[in-house]
């Protein structure tokens, strides 16, 4: 113990603090870690705090592999976002992300399963539109999209793509609808899933335009593509990353973009608006969630590292050629934004009548 004339004259010389975590576990930038920097104390008070501080441990995340679930099956819009995003959180951590892909029933297997994973950073999952949509659709999940989920962080956003075949004389949605009014029960769409966006996005189409245009469900927008491409549907609405190559290699045609204005990325390509049905707006997102009771610490560390991929020059231009903007925001408004959502489409989908079994 100090006696009190010893207290008084303490410190003689210069404190140095041992910080108990390792390098990187507490952000520099902070308020505390500004304050560990510099390690000469001269106050025994603070001194004492930032002791304390130290001794907590804090993760050096991620110290073991993170599995990433994806809910949609490899080559669509939701999985090539993915692997870019977390091949250059990887880069800059040092860390291995997995890629999982479990597509099927709209995305909700794959989310059932983030749901039930242990809650301790290892397991993440990126989610579409679809999982706001699918508490609607469905009778019955074995999980809460709210309650049952950390939310991270937004990734992107961007409008859909409406594609159609080369083989189909479109070249603008004005006759795009006029041949679907002449030929009702037709023409197929295909879509990557019940109560996907794509599908939703057709369905507003179909409503709007008042035409009869038929619905053919796949796993995934990669299926989809594949036999769109060999002529056994007439058109879709994928994302731009699941449309895009096969537009520029001309092995579909695009006619307008779904979103309320031009894609920044797209800017040759029309809304479907500006090309012949007033009004249309359907837009696509994407993001991240961990599972409900992941330490915040973690989830913290997890959107810090994501945001500055999305900052990185080489993915804006990447996603930008895709159609898609950066949507990087806080893990509180990205909770708010889930919440909208889920009230949004329930209200939609209760008005349309549409049920998936």
């Amino acid at each position: 113990m100090f006696s009190a004339a010893q207290a008084a004259d303490y410190p003689e010389r210069p404190v140095r603090v041992i910080v108990t975590f390792p390098a990187g576990g507490l952000d520099a930038s902070s308020e505390q870690g500004s304050r560990l920097r510099d390690a000469t104390v001269r106050e025994p008070a603070a001194a004492a705090v930032l002791l304390a501080q130290a001794s907590v441990a804090f993760p050096q995340y991620p110290e073991h592999p993170v599995r990433v679930i994806v809910t949609f099956p490899a080559g669509g819009g939701t999985d090539i976002v993915a692997r870019m995003i977390f091949q250059k959180v990887a880069e800059r951590t040092g860390g291995s992300f997995v890629i999982d892909n479990r597509g099927g029933a709209g995305g909700t297997i794959g989310t059932e399963l983030a749901a039930k994973a242990p809650s301790d950073g290892c397991t993440i999952v990126v989610v579409s539109g679809s999982h706001t949509i699918n508490p609607s659709l469905y009778k019955k999940l074995n999980y809460d999209a709210a309650r049952d989920f950390a939310p991270v962080t937004m990734l992107v956003t961007g409008p859909g793509v409406l594609v159609v075949h080369p083989s189909l004389p479109a070249r603008n949605v004005k006759e795009l609808v006029s041949i679907a009014k002449n030929r009702p029960g037709q023409l197929l769409y295909a879509s990557p899933g019940n109560g996907t966006p794509p599908h939703l996005a057709a369905e507003l189409f179909k409503a709007m335009a008042g035409v009869d245009i038929v619905h053919v469900p796949y796993k995934g927008n990669a299926q989809a593509m594949t036999d769109l491409m060999a002529g056994q549907e007439s058109l879709s609405f994928p994302t731009g990353p699941s449309a895009m190559p096969h537009v520029r290699a001309k092995r579909l045609r695009a006619l307008g973009v779904t979103g309320a204005k031009r894609a920044v990325g797209l800017p040759d390509i029309p809304t479907i608006a500006e090309s012949g049905l007033p009004g249309y707006h359907a837009s696509a997102w994407y993001g991240v969630l961990a599972p409900a009771g992941t330490p915040a610490a973690i989830v913290a560390k997890l959107q810090s590292e994501i945001h500055v991929a999305l900052r990185a020059s080489d993915i804006v231009d990447k996603l930008s050629a895709q159609g898609l903007e950066p949507a990087p925001d806080t893990a509180e408004e990205f909770a708010r934004f889930i919440v909208a959502e889920l009230a949004k489409w329930n209200k939609v989908i209760a008005a349309a009548g549409i049920k998936v079994e």
